[in-house]
């Protein structure tokens, strides 16, 4: 046999095994849902062929101990600004932090060594911090003196937490006033009442009310820059669709990266025609049944964890070369999201419609941004919302993923700056035209 064939048999062989572990661990976890349970199962084992080959050269042991270290030297998503509460109209507690120009923000030390002494940074680490050096300096002269300077609102997406920023808040920190806040359900934010009780399903609507309440707690006065994040985009468009008046008055620029006004329920996710279709029609009752045996399901995915973060790391970014600790931390913010919220939130994604929200954001400068090769809001539906808003640039980075942010920080950074500095102008322009 040659070492080509008998390569792809040892490959076939690991995919069997690491999908009939899945399927069985899934199957178990859905006994009580029938057909969803078993439609997981089937996925799970599909799903496996993507990790065989890493099944085949790397042992289970070595690759847990590779994720806790990853996890213990990991920088990400260890900044912290100010807590504050804002109250939804259902008593929904949502958690958000603000980092104030100026003010050295609480974080996470990056440490190594048997005597704590800080470890020799890689090249990529140090050309990263350089670079937001350079934004910070290219920043500050922009604003110098002059106010108002706006205050950037970042909401995160789905299965993720205001963590996800941590590259943009890294560039911006201490130099202009940010807000990071977690969507209900999620990071540090409280599990949705209308959720637990039943009285409400999560709808894109509700989250747009939601991100009103943080901003009339977290931002009272003065202009603002609105950053949303595949759903936190949405969110930011239902804002526009609820507030139109609030936000003519204070929204003074708006980035929405990775993410769709409508058409959700048309996306291939990266599946044949027929596999798109299946999922499309399964997946809103698979995810509501497993959610209804939350604690078995998450006993089968941490029992599976080396094939989702394959997945994972698949529908998350555009290139095999990524950090691995970046990863990691991809894969870490979505696995702390319960299986629950995840069904919770799915169905609101297919009668999602914004795009005639859009016309709110038409006179201020506007950043539309997406990765190329992004699975789950395909770099098509930006330039349709590009299309609809005169002032926004529309940038499409070759080779990147859903998590463009975390992947490609430099540029996006980059680019987020730029609009801040925009955004900036216009404050000005505004509060001159008004005086």
């Amino acid at each position: 046999m040659t070492d080509g064939t008998e390569a792809a048999a040892q490959a076939v062989e690991a995919a069997v095994e690491t999908g009939a572990e899945a399927a069985g661990n899934w199957a178990r976890a859905g006994r009580q849902a029938g057909f969803a349970g078993m439609a997981i199962g089937v996925v799970a084992a599909g799903a496996a062929a993507g990790v065989a080959i890493e099944r085949m050269t790397v042992g289970r042991g070595m690759r847990r101990r590779a994720r806790l270290a990853l996890d213990a030297a990991g920088p990400y998503g260890t900044l912290r600004g100010t807590p504050g509460a804002a109250i939804a109209e259902d008593g929904t507690a949502l958690y958000y932090e603000v980092d104030e120009p100026g003010e050295r923000q609480p974080g996470k030390a990056h440490k190594g060594g048997k005597n704590g002494k800080a470890s020799r940074m890689s090249k990529e680490v140090r050309a990263a911090q350089d670079a937001q050096n350079g934004l910070r300096k290219r920043l500050t002269a922009a604003l110098g003196r002059r106010a108002p300077a706006p205050t950037v609102v970042f909401s995160h997406g789905y299965c993720l937490s205001q963590d996800s920023w941590h590259f943009q808040r890294a560039a911006l920190r201490g130099t202009v006033r940010t807000v990071h806040w977690d969507q209900r359900s999620h990071g540090r934010s409280a599990r949705g009442h209308g959720q637990i009780d039943g009285t409400e399903p999560v709808t894109i609507d509700l989250l747009g009310r939601d991100l009103k309440a943080v901003l009339d707690a977290a931002v009272p006065e003065g202009p603002i820059v609105l950053v949303g994040h595949s759903m936190g985009g949405m969110t930011v468009m239902a804002l526009a669709d609820q507030f139109p008046e609030y936000v003519a008055e204070r929204v003074v620029g708006v980035a929405l990266i990775g993410t769709s006004a409508g058409r959700l329920s048309e996306v291939g996710f990266g599946l044949p025609s027929m596999g798109s279709k299946a999922f499309h029609w399964l997946a809103p009752g698979v995810l509501k049944a497993l959610g209804w045996q939350s604690e078995i399901v998450e006993r089968g995915r941490r029992a599976t964890a080396d094939l989702f973060a394959g997945l994972i790391k698949r529908y998350s970014f555009g290139t095999q070369d990524v950090d691995p600790a970046v990863a990691r931390f991809g894969e870490r913010l979505i696995e702390a999201t319960p299986i629950d919220v995840v069904a919770e939130f799915f169905p609101a994604f297919a009668v999602h419609d914004k795009t005639d929200a859009l016309v709110a954001y038409d006179s201020v400068p506007a950043l539309v941004l997406a990765g190329e090769k992004d699975l789950i809001t395909p770099a098509e539906h930006s330039r349709t919302i590009a299309e609809v808003l005169p002032n926004a640039g529309l940038v499409c980075v070759p080779g990147a993923g859903h998590l463009v942010m975390l992947e490609r920080p430099d540029l996006v950074n980059d680019h987020l700056v730029a609009l801040v500095e925009r955004a900036s102008e216009t404050a000005r322009s505004s509060r001159t035209a008004r005086a």
